[in-house]
Protein backbone atom coordinates (compact mmCIF):
# COMPACT_ATOMS: atom_id res chain seq x y z
CA UNK A 1 0.00 0.00 0.00
CA UNK A 2 1.54 3.31 -1.08
CA UNK A 3 1.92 6.08 1.22
CA UNK A 4 -1.30 8.63 1.54
CA UNK A 5 -1.11 11.74 -0.13
CA UNK A 6 -2.07 14.70 2.40
CA UNK A 7 -4.30 17.48 1.11
CA UNK A 8 -2.55 20.45 1.14
CA UNK A 9 -3.79 23.47 3.55
CA UNK A 10 -3.79 26.68 1.62
CA UNK A 11 -3.39 30.21 3.64
CA UNK A 12 -2.57 29.15 6.85
CA UNK A 13 -0.38 31.09 8.93
CA UNK A 14 1.56 30.96 11.75
CA UNK A 15 -0.26 31.71 14.82
CA UNK A 16 1.19 34.97 16.69
CA UNK A 17 0.80 36.37 19.45
CA UNK A 18 -0.58 39.66 19.41
CA UNK A 19 1.10 43.27 20.52
CA UNK A 20 -1.30 43.96 22.90
CA UNK A 21 -0.68 40.86 24.59
CA UNK A 22 -0.22 41.14 28.78
CA UNK A 23 3.43 38.95 27.96
CA UNK A 24 4.84 41.29 25.98
CA UNK A 25 6.96 44.19 27.92
CA UNK A 26 5.00 47.18 28.16
CA UNK A 27 7.53 49.50 26.49
CA UNK A 28 7.00 46.81 23.23
CA UNK A 29 3.22 46.68 23.51
CA UNK A 30 1.05 48.19 20.82
CA UNK A 31 -0.85 51.63 21.96
CA UNK A 32 -4.25 51.48 22.41
CA UNK A 33 -6.44 53.26 19.74
CA UNK A 34 -8.16 56.08 22.32
CA UNK A 35 -9.74 58.34 20.00
CA UNK A 36 -9.34 61.95 21.95
CA UNK A 37 -12.40 64.10 21.88
CA UNK A 38 -12.62 67.33 19.25
CA UNK A 39 -12.55 70.23 21.51
CA UNK A 40 -15.54 72.35 20.36
CA UNK A 41 -14.09 75.29 21.29
CA UNK A 42 -10.54 75.17 19.06
CA UNK A 43 -10.00 76.89 15.93
CA UNK A 44 -10.40 74.83 13.06
CA UNK A 45 -7.92 74.59 10.25
CA UNK A 46 -8.35 73.34 6.69
CA UNK A 47 -5.96 73.11 3.95
CA UNK A 48 -6.93 75.57 1.22
CA UNK A 49 -4.82 74.95 -2.45
CA UNK A 50 -3.47 78.51 -3.03
CA UNK A 51 -5.32 79.70 -6.28
CA UNK A 52 -2.95 81.34 -8.69
CA UNK A 53 -2.48 85.35 -8.35
CA UNK A 54 -2.50 85.10 -12.78
CA UNK A 55 -5.80 84.72 -12.99
CA UNK A 56 -8.62 86.80 -12.88
CA UNK A 57 -11.83 84.46 -13.23
CA UNK A 58 -10.81 82.34 -16.07
CA UNK A 59 -9.00 84.82 -17.59
CA UNK A 60 -5.03 84.53 -17.77
CA UNK A 61 -3.20 87.52 -17.34
CA UNK A 62 0.22 85.97 -17.46
CA UNK A 63 -0.37 85.17 -21.09
CA UNK A 64 0.89 87.63 -23.82
CA UNK A 65 3.41 87.74 -26.85
CA UNK A 66 6.06 86.29 -26.97
CA UNK A 67 3.74 82.39 -26.54
CA UNK A 68 4.82 79.53 -24.99
CA UNK A 69 3.84 76.68 -26.52
CA UNK A 70 4.64 72.95 -24.69
CA UNK A 71 4.24 70.92 -27.58
CA UNK A 72 3.12 67.19 -27.04
CA UNK A 73 4.37 64.34 -29.07
CA UNK A 74 1.30 63.24 -31.45
CA UNK A 75 1.24 67.46 -32.43
CA UNK A 76 4.51 67.28 -33.94
CA UNK A 77 3.39 63.81 -36.15
CA UNK A 78 0.19 65.51 -37.23
CA UNK A 79 1.92 68.89 -38.26
CA UNK A 80 4.02 66.26 -40.44
CA UNK A 81 1.50 65.12 -42.01
CA UNK A 82 -0.40 67.94 -42.31
CA UNK A 83 2.60 69.30 -44.16
CA UNK A 84 2.71 72.10 -41.48
CA UNK A 85 5.77 74.16 -40.57
CA UNK A 86 5.21 74.40 -36.61
CA UNK A 87 6.74 77.51 -35.88
CA UNK A 88 5.72 79.31 -38.73
CA UNK A 89 1.98 78.00 -38.28
CA UNK A 90 1.89 78.94 -34.56
CA UNK A 91 3.06 82.55 -35.48
CA UNK A 92 0.06 82.73 -38.05
CA UNK A 93 -2.29 81.24 -35.48
CA UNK A 94 -1.79 84.02 -33.01
CA UNK A 95 -0.39 86.72 -35.41
CA UNK A 96 2.58 86.86 -32.55
CA UNK A 97 6.22 85.40 -31.73
CA UNK A 98 5.61 81.77 -30.66
CA UNK A 99 8.75 79.87 -28.83
CA UNK A 100 7.74 76.23 -28.85
CA UNK A 101 9.05 74.30 -25.78
CA UNK A 102 9.71 70.72 -25.38
CA UNK A 103 10.23 68.77 -22.19
CA UNK A 104 12.79 66.26 -21.65
CA UNK A 105 9.63 63.33 -21.71
CA UNK A 106 8.29 63.98 -24.73
CA UNK A 107 11.61 63.88 -26.24
CA UNK A 108 12.09 60.59 -24.83
CA UNK A 109 8.51 59.54 -26.30
CA UNK A 110 10.11 60.65 -29.57
CA UNK A 111 13.07 58.53 -29.52
CA UNK A 112 11.01 55.48 -28.19
CA UNK A 113 9.24 55.62 -31.31
CA UNK A 114 12.20 54.53 -33.32
CA UNK A 115 12.96 55.41 -37.03
CA UNK A 116 9.95 55.73 -38.46
CA UNK A 117 9.15 58.93 -36.70
CA UNK A 118 13.11 60.24 -37.08
CA UNK A 119 11.48 63.35 -39.16
CA UNK A 120 9.79 64.21 -35.75
CA UNK A 121 13.38 63.89 -33.66
CA UNK A 122 14.93 66.08 -36.28
CA UNK A 123 12.30 68.23 -35.86
CA UNK A 124 11.83 68.56 -32.27
CA UNK A 125 15.96 68.85 -32.33
CA UNK A 126 15.34 72.38 -34.21
CA UNK A 127 17.08 75.22 -32.37
CA UNK A 128 14.34 77.42 -32.28
CA UNK A 129 12.19 74.74 -30.04
CA UNK A 130 13.25 75.51 -26.09
CA UNK A 131 14.19 72.75 -24.53
CA UNK A 132 12.61 71.72 -20.84
CA UNK A 133 14.69 69.77 -18.64
CA UNK A 134 12.22 67.41 -16.47
CA UNK A 135 13.04 66.03 -12.72
CA UNK A 136 10.65 63.61 -12.10
CA UNK A 137 10.78 60.11 -12.27
CA UNK A 138 9.53 58.41 -15.84
CA UNK A 139 8.52 59.51 -18.81
CA UNK A 140 4.63 59.75 -19.34
CA UNK A 141 4.74 63.06 -21.28
CA UNK A 142 1.01 63.30 -20.54
CA UNK A 143 1.36 63.69 -16.82
CA UNK A 144 4.74 66.10 -17.21
CA UNK A 145 2.71 68.19 -19.35
CA UNK A 146 -0.41 68.72 -16.95
CA UNK A 147 1.73 68.98 -14.33
CA UNK A 148 3.71 72.03 -15.45
CA UNK A 149 0.47 73.82 -16.78
CA UNK A 150 -0.73 73.38 -13.10
CA UNK A 151 2.30 74.97 -11.25
CA UNK A 152 2.97 77.71 -14.37
CA UNK A 153 0.07 78.78 -16.08
CA UNK A 154 2.11 80.65 -18.68
CA UNK A 155 2.14 78.14 -21.42
CA UNK A 156 -0.60 77.28 -24.42
CA UNK A 157 -0.41 73.18 -24.90
CA UNK A 158 -0.61 71.82 -28.04
CA UNK A 159 -1.75 68.65 -28.38
CA UNK A 160 -4.15 66.74 -30.30
CA UNK A 161 -4.59 64.01 -27.69
CA UNK A 162 -8.17 63.19 -26.59
CA UNK A 163 -7.86 62.25 -23.18
CA UNK A 164 -4.94 65.07 -22.86
CA UNK A 165 -7.03 68.07 -24.04
CA UNK A 166 -10.12 67.11 -21.41
CA UNK A 167 -7.46 66.91 -18.25
CA UNK A 168 -6.27 70.12 -19.59
CA UNK A 169 -9.92 71.81 -19.92
CA UNK A 170 -10.24 70.99 -16.00
CA UNK A 171 -7.06 73.70 -15.34
CA UNK A 172 -9.00 76.88 -15.98
CA UNK A 173 -6.32 79.83 -17.96
CA UNK A 174 -4.78 77.09 -20.21
CA UNK A 175 -5.53 77.56 -23.53
CA UNK A 176 -5.39 74.38 -26.31
CA UNK A 177 -3.72 74.52 -29.57
CA UNK A 178 -4.66 71.75 -32.07
CA UNK A 179 -4.79 71.16 -35.75
CA UNK A 180 -8.00 71.00 -37.93
CA UNK A 181 -8.38 71.86 -41.72
CA UNK A 182 -5.27 71.55 -42.11
CA UNK A 183 -4.28 74.91 -40.17
CA UNK A 184 -3.72 75.14 -36.48
CA UNK A 185 -6.49 76.67 -34.48
CA UNK A 186 -6.53 77.62 -30.42
CA UNK A 187 -9.12 77.26 -27.76
CA UNK A 188 -9.85 78.69 -24.72
CA UNK A 189 -7.58 81.98 -25.67
CA UNK A 190 -8.74 85.45 -24.36
CA UNK A 191 -10.59 87.01 -27.68
CA UNK A 192 -8.14 90.29 -27.47
CA UNK A 193 -5.16 87.51 -28.61
CA UNK A 194 -4.18 85.93 -31.76
CA UNK A 195 -5.77 85.50 -34.79
CA UNK A 196 -10.03 84.75 -35.00
CA UNK A 197 -11.58 81.20 -34.12
CA UNK A 198 -13.18 79.50 -37.01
Amino acid sequence: MGKQKKARKYATVKRMISLRDQRIKQTERAKSNVKKKDDPSAIKEREVPQHPSCLFFQYNTQLGPPYYILVDTNFINFSIKAKLDLVQSMMDCLYAKCIPCITDCVMAEIEKLGQKYRVALRIAKDPRFERLPCTHKGTYADDCLVQRVTQHKCYIVATVDRDLKRRIRKIPGVPIMYISNHRYNIERMPDDYGAPRF
